[in-house]
């Protein structure tokens, strides 16, 4: 986004777009006091970090992980603590919010509102140093956990909490929020680890918060001083001499609570608990204060020793309520974790592809179950735990015990880290399949995580179970049973006023249980909009205005954060979908989309978490323009927020607006990692296309985009003409007359055309196995690139299969439609895909295979062409195509191969598209079954994107990408690079990585493909 007056702005050369509905210059602010009209470009004036006022960024940091949504005054990026206190004294002379934020993926709505936001992530997320000897590690506040447990583990240390956003959450939000995870049973919670902070007060002070003694503190206190530290001291103090006796009392007794003010650890600290008396350390008293009474911009932290290994055991249930009425018999093994799985669960998780094989091992009769977790020296001790736990939790004979229903009937175990990892992925199952839904109504955060001592747990899900009855809807329950943390979210519609009214119902009916029970409303994700009013319940009036004594003494004004912990903020006010909620998408979609509400669905389907924020460290495909450039609005989850709120008019401008196309959707690569890896499946490159597509209709096509589009055109000519046609793009001056006339990359290899085609090639050559002899009969798609540009790949596809075996016909069609498919030319895509199933169903009818070389071509046919065509014809192509090594590897015709590899080490780089329809592997398995040593990168797209690369403005970004790629390659030390896109090979071979094509015999740039490998083995063992 833009941050200075220029048309644009860059990012370490990353071209992003500009700008629009840039209402920088006069924005006012008439939320507080007075009008300030120059409020942008003061703080320019005052900061080195960037200053964003523009509608796109405002609406961007409008939402979080949460079901809220509330537009802020603006957002500034600092670039460190001055920056910070610039601001907030700036804000606080003028009585403007100001609110801190990481990552956004808080739960409960604590990190929206209307505020000056303060993002960290983008420059104030640096590990500032690490003393493995003392175990402590100073972090920024934006540094995130994931990036601080990579630096902590070269020393076989981490930080001890594991909240499950770990990889995308900031340590500042960790702070705020009191994080904690599935380990709290071993680690605690955030607030145990914070050994300093410093902190920017509310006037701008900045100031260090760490271990002080409460005689310190009566020497600094002074209530009525100008001086705003000394008037927070004499806060904290009151707290402690007035307040004691009282929290704890009222404080529930449990190791997850983070409702409230973290009081009750600042009291422990004064009586002694933790050290010695009167000693108490006020940097943990910010832990669960999100945001409302300082502003941490770095930390001091302590580091736990990782642990030599691990053991789990599931046990199984005929019921939740059995299995929580079991958590407390278990923890008297000391587990260091105890996780819930119920019936919803596993029934969800038995329907879908990517869990049904996990959820197939469990006994025919299981309706819940506990992974329960050990840490261990070694596997023998681990081994042990396990033992102990299942003789004494799942007995031969539950018969002769009448206490039998506290028993499992039945338990699996896991050992080994790949057994241990399928386990968790069952528990792990809960939110992708919960936040899966594309109808109106969905499972919200807003009573998720419900503290209760273990021992009232049987209970507490019974009561709420019919308190969910009573509302007419229902929950799974799932998650952190060992500390008693259930995560429940009730199924509401809250775009209707009665499923309103039931969540008002809902929350205020399970706050009395949970004051019942002796529980907190928040054991992990913190009161936010969703669970503020229900502290005055919990803990009841005389704390409740100690808490707001405690804010007005940090924050007199209450201008940080405001309304949440102690605030006005309300459950279901500012909801992102509300009863006056309207969707206008302002077209008609043009594809088909088997999902509840169609495209509108998939549009409202994101919810927020920001599991597109992750770095290329954590490895998968998703969202490598956001690696690249670091920008919200390049995450899917900007594009997917943007999207809805242009069409349901959150926006001025519509989505088929040249703005919004260029701002928003641009930069999508359609590289289709959200598809897999976001926990919801947002698919935006189908949205893209959709979006593109009506863009076209409204405003037309430019020439380079028709260009494109039509490659496959272009490629027949150039083949018709070659090797002429070879020659012009290395004319003088060439390069720069297509960069100024198409906006192609005069940095780009541009592909050349050989004379004879695939096509003419085996014309010329026919078939080598008879059919009458034949394992198998295939098809093989002679896509464009491997027709025209390098038939040595379909000649090398074409020896490999006659190797298996397989007779072999080469197709008449040559264009998938995936070129013009990619720009949004859905109507041209859709003749081009009737043509192909024309010409290929019938042999599919005949017994036919289709074999397609290229990855996209192949996810095209398999995948893309159910977008766009109905019907018997075209659901049968998609059913019997096949990638070449998916080819191989699913009829296992590879096995009879006569191949020896040479001796030589691959890295592998699978197709992004593959990888988002779970078809990368394939080539792994046949390489390895050959002899070659496999390195299978986890990498994401490698940023050619098709003809994204070749576009000029693009090129930066496209590199930028593609360096994380080079990098990984290069990290392997594997000898040799192997990838089966063309894409990938042409970004490969401009990033000059190791690209020896000497599988190929011949002198092509960029690497070879898996199956050139694959025919060098055979050919290697018939010398």
């Amino acid at each position: 986004m833009r941050d200075d007056d220029s048309d644009a702005a860059t990012d370490g050369g990353i071209q992003l777009a500009p700008t629009a509905s840039d209402d920088r210059a006069d924005y006012d602010y008439v939320g507080g006091a007075v009008e300030h009209p120059s409020l942008v470009s003061d703080l320019e004036a005052r900061v080195d970090g960037e200053v964003r006022f523009d509608t796109y960024t405002r609406q961007l940091y409008a939402t979080d992980a949460s079901a809220y949504e509330v537009t802020p005054i603006g957002v500034v990026f600092p670039t460190s603590t001055d920056d910070v206190a610039s601001v907030v004294s700036y804000c606080a002379e003028r009585e403007i919010p100001v609110l801190p934020r990481g990552g956004g993926t808080s739960l409960a709505g604590q990190t929206v509102n209307e505020a000056v936001v303060l993002d960290f992530t983008r420059h104030m997320s640096a590990v500032v140093s690490l003393d493995a000897d003392g175990r402590e590690a100073r972090v920024q506040a934006g540094t995130v956990l994931a990036d601080l447990n990579d630096r902590a583990a070269e020393h076989d240390l981490t930080f001890g909490p594991d909240p499950a956003a770990g990889n995308r959450s900031a340590i500042g939000g960790a702070i705020g929020n009191n994080s904690t995870g599935a380990h709290s049973l071993v680690y605690e919670k955030t607030d145990h680890y914070i050994e300093e902070c410093e902190v920017v007060l509310a006037d701008g002070t900045v100031t260090t918060f760490g271990e002080v003694t409460v005689e310190s503190l009566r020497e600094r206190a002074d209530p009525d001083s100008d001086d705003l530290e000394a008037r927070v001291t004499a806060g904290v103090l009151s707290l402690l001499e007035n307040h004691a006796g009282e929290i704890d009392d009222r404080y529930p007794e449990l190791k997850r609570n983070v409702s409230g003010y973290n009081l009750d650890r600042l009291v422990a600290e004064y009586e002694g608990e933790y050290g010695e008396a009167g000693t108490v350390n006020l940097a943990r008293l910010l832990a669960g204060s999100e945001g409302t009474l300082a502003i941490v911009t770095e930390a001091t932290v302590s580091l736990e020793s990782v642990p030599e290994t691990k053991s789990v055991a599931l046990l199984t249930y005929d019921s939740v309520v059995e299995a929580v009425s079991d958590v407390q018999h278990v923890l008297n093994h000391d587990p260091a974790a105890v996780e819930l799985i119920d019936d919803v669960l596993i029934d969800l998780a038995s329907d879908t592809k990517e869990f049904a094989d996990v959820a197939a091992k469990l006994p025919d009769r299981t309706r819940a179950a506990l992974l329960v977790e050990f840490y261990a020296d070694n596997d023998d001790h681990g081994r042990e735990q396990v033992a102990r736990l299942l003789t004494d939790r799942v007995p031969d004979s539950q018969e002769e015990n009448p206490d039998k229903d506290h028993f499992a009937f039945d338990a699996l175990e896991a050992h080994d880290d790949s057994e241990r990892k399928e386990i968790w992925k069952l528990r792990k199952s809960g939110l992708p399949i919960l936040l899966g839904r594309t109808s109106d109504e969905k499972h919200i955060s807003f009573l998720e995580d419900c503290a209760i001592p273990p021992e009232h747990l049987p209970e507490f899900v019974s009561e709420f179970q019919n308190i969910l009855d009573e509302n007419d809807t229902f929950a799974s329950f799932y998650a952190h049973a060992g500390p008693g943390v259930l995560h429940v979210r009730p199924l509401v519609n809250t775009k209707s006023q009665t499923d309103l009214d039931a969540m008002e119902n809902i929350g205020e009916a399970v706050t009395d249980l949970v004051v019942e029970f002796g529980g907190s409303v928040s054991g992990e994700h913190g009161d936010g909009r969703a669970r503020t009013q229900w502290n005055r319940k919990l803990y009841g009036e005389r704390l409740w205005e100690a808490f707001r004594d405690l804010k007005t003494a940090f924050d007199p004004d209450w201008l940080l954060n405001p309304g949440q912990v102690c605030g006005d903020v309300s459950l279901t006010e500012n909801l992102r979908f509300d009863p006056d909620y309207e969707f206008d998408a302002g077209f008609d979609s043009a594809l088909e989309w088997d999902n509840e509400n169609g495209m509108q669905g998939m549009v409202e389907l994101c919810h927020g978490c920001g599991g597109c924020r992750t770095q290329q460290s954590e490895g998968g495909v998703m969202c490598p323009t956001f690696r690249a450039a670091d920008e919200e609005v390049t995450s899917t989850r900007g594009r997917a927020n943007m999207l809805r709120q242009a069409m349901s008019g959150d926006l001025p401008d519509d989505p088929t607006d040249d703005e919004f196309v260029t701002e928003v959707m641009d930069l999508c690569i359609g590289c289709k990692g959200c598809a897999h890896d976001c926990p919801s499946e947002v698919d935006m490159a189908k949205l893209k296309v959709e979006v593109e597509h009506a863009h076209h209709q409204e405003h037309g096509a430019g020439l380079r985009e028709r260009v494109f589009a039509n490659v496959d055109t272009l490629a027949q000519i150039g083949s018709a003409l070659a090797p002429l046609s070879n020659l012009g793009p290395k004319l003088p001056g060439a390069r720069a007359v297509m960069e100024k006339t198409l906006g192609i990359a005069r940095e780009r290899s541009l592909p050349t055309f050989e004379r004879e085609s695939l096509q003419d090639w085996f014309a010329a050559r026919g078939p080598q196995v008879p059919e009458s002899e034949a394992t198998r009969k295939a098809v093989l798609f002679p896509d464009t690139y491997t027709n025209f540009s390098h038939p040595e790949i379909g000649k090398a596809t074409v020896r490999v299969l006659e190797a298996a075996n397989v007779h072999v016909a080469v197709a008449d069609v040559t264009d998938s439609g995936r070129p013009s498919y990619s720009k949004g030319f859905i109507d041209a895509t859709r003749e081009t895909a009737r043509e192909a199933v024309d010409a290929l169903t019938p042999r599919v009818a005949d017994g036919w295979d289709i074999v397609v070389v290229e990855p996209s071509d192949a996810v095209m046919l398999q995948s893309d062409y159910l977008d766009l065509l109905t019907g018997e014809d075209v659901s049968a192509l998609a059913a019997n195509c096949y990638g070449v090594c998916e080819y191989l590897d699913t009829f296992r015709l590879d096995d009879d191969l006569t191949a020896s590899a040479p001796d030589r080490s691959l890295a592998y780089h699978g197709h992004c598209h593959q990888k988002a329809t779970k078809k990368d592997h394939h080539a792994v398995g046949v390489l390895r079954r050959a002899g070659y040593d496999v390195d299978p990168l986890d990498s994401g797209c490698c940023g050619m994107a098709g003809s994204f690369g070749y576009e000029s403005e693009h090129h930066a970004m496209s590199m930028a990408i593609g360096e994380t790629l080079e990098g990984q390659v290069t990290e392997s030390k594997a000898e040799a690079v192997v990838a089966p896109g063309a894409s990938c090979r042409t970004q490969l071979a401009d990033l000059a990585v190791n690209t020896d094509g000497a599988f190929a015999g011949s002198n092509r740039e960029g690497p070879p493909t898996p199956i050139e490998a694959l025919d060098a083995a055979i050919d290697n063992r018939n010398r």
